[in-house]
């Protein structure tokens, strides 16, 4: 009976969850949440599903883990001197690269949107609506807004990425759309005519971070 407990113990040391995690995280960049199984896994790591299963209870709860590992260390590289402002700039930075490499991440936080990663992001951005001097009242929507904004900017841009064949290049697909909105009706839609040029030039990141601006701007101007 001990020999058996220090074998079980050996192969916990072995396979530990991190080590699971980070393969979940290259199977699930690999081929996707469908690929996902315990069966995949444990061929990965070259063990069996009933050793994972020692460290991770079902497929959900190693999604969770998966993607609030990948958040975490997003978050990892905001650096503690940055202003208010910057610092939330590096936050949305974090995410919207996060997302961008493992476009599985956004629909995991779209789907549990209290899990820990999600807490994670808004307690950090939270933070940062204090040290701005946003009276206390306002705490809740300005953090929540600012969230909501990265995380569905960030889904949404990951999600575009992927209608794309790798074979179609960016400026000439955006060359063509933008040729579209320039054709629709004027009466219509004059509005999306008038932008129609910006959309060909405009740069998804730099975009994403005019948005976090426009947030902060309106932020500081209630204060």
């Amino acid at each position: 009976m001990a020999k058996a407990t220090r074998g079980s113990e050996r192969r916990e040391d072995a396979l530990s969850r991190e080590r699971i995690v980070d393969a979940a995280i290259e199977l699930l960049d690999d081929e996707g949440e469908n690929g996902l199984t315990f069966r995949s896994l444990a061929t990965r790591l070259a063990t069996g599903p009933g050793a994972i299963y020692w460290h991770i209870a079902n497929k959900n709860e190693l999604l969770v883990a998966a993607s609030d590992a990948v958040i975490a260390r997003a978050m990892g590289e905001v650096l503690a001197f940055a202003t208010p402002h910057e610092a939330i700039r590096r936050i949305a930075v974090g995410v919207f690269e996060a997302v961008d490499a493992h476009p599985w991440v956004g629909a995991q936080l779209s789907l549990s949107p209290w899990q820990t990663a999600m807490l994670q992001l808004f307690e950090r951005i939270g933070r940062q609506v204090q040290a701005l001097g946003v009276p206390g009242g306002a705490w809740f929507t300005s953090a929540s807004t600012l969230l909501s904004y990265i995380i569905g900017v960030s889904v949404q841009n990951a999600a575009n990425g992927r209608l794309l064949e790798p074979s179609v290049d960016r400026a000439d697909f955006l060359e063509t759309v933008s040729a579209q909105w320039k054709a629709l009706d004027a009466h219509e839609y004059p509005f999306t005519r008038n932008v129609a040029a910006q959309l060909r030039e405009h740069d998804d990141r730099a975009e994403f971070l005019a948005g976090i601006d426009l947030i902060l701007a309106g932020i500081a101007a209630s204060l």
